[in-house]
């Protein structure tokens, strides 16, 4: 008779609570730290956990090199993340399977993706905000979640890879005090901000959670009983598996000083659910064991979830359906095609004076100037795969020019560095910028950050930590754009970066276009953008502030005066502002039912019409406003969005469908409470506010709903 955890007819949750029956509390032990060890007497193969597909599978070799994960976020496009995630864990199996094939089960090699991250990026100096799908909860969860159904497929059965949402919660730097700061929040922030777009993933089925490094409101994320017990497994009953972020509970006693020693740092962590330790702490789970400090019980408890993880993940089968797919499924004629949409659909195109479309037949000098423009570390932002091929700007424009166009490429400055050669001097190259910009018909002026001063924890590069001090392009580059706008030559800007950046001088170009880090295709679809070979129709996920708003201080977690929800100023650009080279009208917006009950969906439609000459892609942004609340609540907010393609003359009807959700306000104490009284809902190209109606030359179509009765609800958001 075989044993039950190799009895398929079973329940993957009995067959791992089987499997780690036969397991001594040692060897479970063993199984909780991400370097999870073989144990041959039970067939368990070594397993590391750890592995990463924010953007396409990565840091395992070549893999389809998508759009960083705020570039996505900018097509407001889920359907499209989707797709993505879907290539990523076909990729991630096909690496899998040729790993295991040739017996090399390291870092990377796995199924369990820690991806993705749905923290909101509150502050544009945060480093890793590129890595978040923007500021907004509702876009984050709607992204994150098709992000999460789409890696971990739809077999009836198995799961193709596992997901993980990170970093829970309240995590958004700075990067240089990670490990001992204390993000201190409202309980209505956390309600209304922090927490939504991780339920949302709960709801889509994620497999896994990742802990954050810092304390929320006292407590260590990788050992709070308020995020981890409260919230994550008894209010939204997730069951999978949670782990550690990368050595955070050393962070216990070694930085944020609520333990005294490593076994106590464990103690806290497993008794409030943490399951798996990515780091080394939880060798000492046998120390507390042995001290009293955890139970046998909490110790298997944690075991079983980690291998029902596997078990889903067919690790003990005989056969799964994705068994067939070997590394010729990687970088794949249509995984190329899909990495080019992508790329073209984050565009976001900022200004444009008319300058845009470049004519092909009347230029006859083009200069490409700045240290992004043949770099293909911009491309790839951070957490990323080896592309096979990339397509940088400079490249892509030399490719695109007819015959008998002169191009002039010169990289103008370092990326952050004063000098560019060495020996050298301050804007040792700015003469020859001079000469490139009086010949050209145009400069194609291509500057940024990368992941080298903008990203994670950056350790060793003087003034740079991975964060920003303001948003502003280092002075180099602030130099060379100085120089090249001085001049009367044309200007069009290219901004390559994770976030928010106020171009200075570069305000006054051209035309503007913001393309994050855009992954292996990017530098093609900037330049077919440049051309008009496809019209731009990216929003920002991200309000671009002035360097001279007023920001709160970086270390202050409350929302007011942050995003688009709460500011007070006038931004640079806003949250969800992007031109197109077409016009769009919205008109005739209704709604289903004018007079609605609390705890009610509202449908509404709206027609738009592409007023213009050129055939567009267009984001239809819904907004919702509540006129009368008695708590503090957001200007409007977004509840909706829909990509839709119309020809020049054509017209469609647009439905929304409004989450009963959304009508709710977050009382101070974290409530969630439907008012009665009138909402107004908007749909447009873009918020329905003056700034960002001025500069889209668009309005927002507009109806009145009005929620009749009350009542408090303890599971709105369930």
């Amino acid at each position: 008779m075989i044993p039950k955890y190799k009895d398929e007819t079973l329940s993957f949750r009995e067959r791992a609570k089987d499997l780690v029956a036969q397991m001594t509390v040692d060897e479970c032990t063993t199984q909780m730290i991400y370097e999870a060890k073989k144990i041959d007497r039970l067939g368990i193969k070594a397993y590391n956990w750890w592995n990463e597909a924010l953007h396409g599978a990565a840091r395992s070799g070549m893999s389809t090199v998508f759009p960083q994960a705020i570039g996505m976020a900018a097509s407001f496009d889920p359907e499209l993340v989707g797709r993505m995630a879907a290539v990523a864990a076909t990729e991630g199996r096909a690496k899998y399977n040729t790993f295991q094939k040739y017996k090399d089960y390291g870092i990377y090699k796995g199924l369990t993706f820690w991806s993705p991250n749905v923290n909101i990026f509150r502050d544009p100096r945060w480093g890793r905000g590129q890595e978040t799908y923007g500021e907004d909860p509702y876009l984050s969860g709607k992204l994150g979640a098709a992000f999460v159904r789409n890696l971990q497929g739809d077999d009836p059965k198995y799961m193709k890879a596992a997901a993980c949402a990170k970093h829970f919660a309240v995590h958004s730097g700075p990067e240089n005090l990670r490990h001992e700061f204390d993000a201190v929040t409202s309980r209505q922030d956390l309600e209304e901000t922090y927490l939504p777009a991780f339920q949302d993933l709960v709801n889509a089925g994620v497999e896994g959670f990742m802990g954050a490094y810092n304390r929320t409101n006292g407590e260590p994320c990788c050992g709070s009983k308020t995020l981890m017990v409260d919230i994550l497994r008894g209010r939204w009953k997730f069951d999978g598996y949670f782990t550690s972020d990368c050595w955070a509970i050393a962070d216990f006693h070694l930085h944020h000083m609520v333990t005294s020693t490593p076994a106590e740092s464990v103690a806290l962590a497993l008794k409030n659910g943490c399951d798996l330790n990515c780091g080394n702490t939880y060798v000492y789970l046998m120390a507390a064991y042995q001290e009293g400090r955890i139970t046998e019980e909490e110790i298997r408890t944690s075991c079983e979830r980690l291998m029902e993880t596997r078990f889903r993940l067919g690790m003990f089968d005989e056969k799964t359906p994705f068994d067939d797919i070997d590394y010729n499924a990687i970088d794949t004629e249509e995984s190329r095609a899909l990495n080019e949409e992508a790329a073209r659909k984050t565009m976001v195109l900022l200004k444009n004076n008319g300058v845009l479309p470049l004519q092909k037949n009347r230029l006859r000098n083009v200069a490409v100037i700045g240290p992004n423009a043949n770099s293909i570390v911009p491309l790839n932002g951070n957490y990323h795969g080896t592309a096979n091929q990339y397509h940088t700007v400079l490249e892509s424009i030399r490719s695109a020019l007819p015959e008998g166009v002169r191009l002039n490429y010169s990289r103008g400055s370092h990326l952050y560095e004063y000098k560019l050669e060495d020996p050298g001097f301050a804007g040792d190259c700015l003469a020859e910028v001079k000469a490139q910009t009086d010949l050209a018909d145009v400069v194609i002026l291509v500057v940024g950050m990368d992941e080298t001063i903008e990203g994670e924890e950056i350790v060793g590069k003087e003034g740079f930590t991975g964060d920003r001090n303001d948003l502003l392009l280092p002075k180099c580059q602030q130099d060379l754009i100085a120089t090249v706008m001085e001049r009367d030559t044309p200007v069009v800007l290219v901004n390559m970066s994770g976030g928010a950046v106020d171009f200075g001088e570069g305000n006054q170009a051209d035309a503007i276009i913001q393309a994050w880090y855009p992954g292996a295709m990017g530098g093609k679809a900037v330049s077919d953008l440049i051309f008009g070979e496809y019209s731009p129709s990216g929003r920002l996920p991200v309000t671009f502030y002035r360097n001279d708003n007023e920001l709160p201080d970086f270390l202050d977690y409350s929302m007011d005066n942050r995003t688009y929800k709460f500011f007070k100023e006038r931004p640079l650009y806003p949250f969800g502002y992007g031109l197109s080279y077409t016009t769009f009208a919205y008109s005739d917006m209704q709604a289903m039912q004018e007079i609605f009950a609390a705890g009610e969906d509202v449908t509404v439609t709206v027609k738009v019409r592409n007023t213009g000459e050129v055939t567009s892609d267009e984001i239809a942004e819904c907004y919702l406003r509540d006129e009368e609340a008695s708590v503090r609540v957001p200007v409007h907010k977004l509840c909706g969005m829909r990509r839709i393609t119309l020809s020049p003359g054509e017209e469609t009807t647009v439905t929304f469908t409004v989450d009963s959700r959304q009508f709710a306000v977050v009382t101070e104490e974290g409530e969630y409470v439907f008012e009665p009284g009138a909402f107004t809902i908007f749909a447009g190209g873009c918020q329905p506010e003056p700034y960002s109606e001025e500069l889209s030359g668009s309005r927002a179509a507009s109806v009145r709903v009005m929620m009749k009765g009350q009542e408090e609800s303890d599971g709105v958001k369930e």
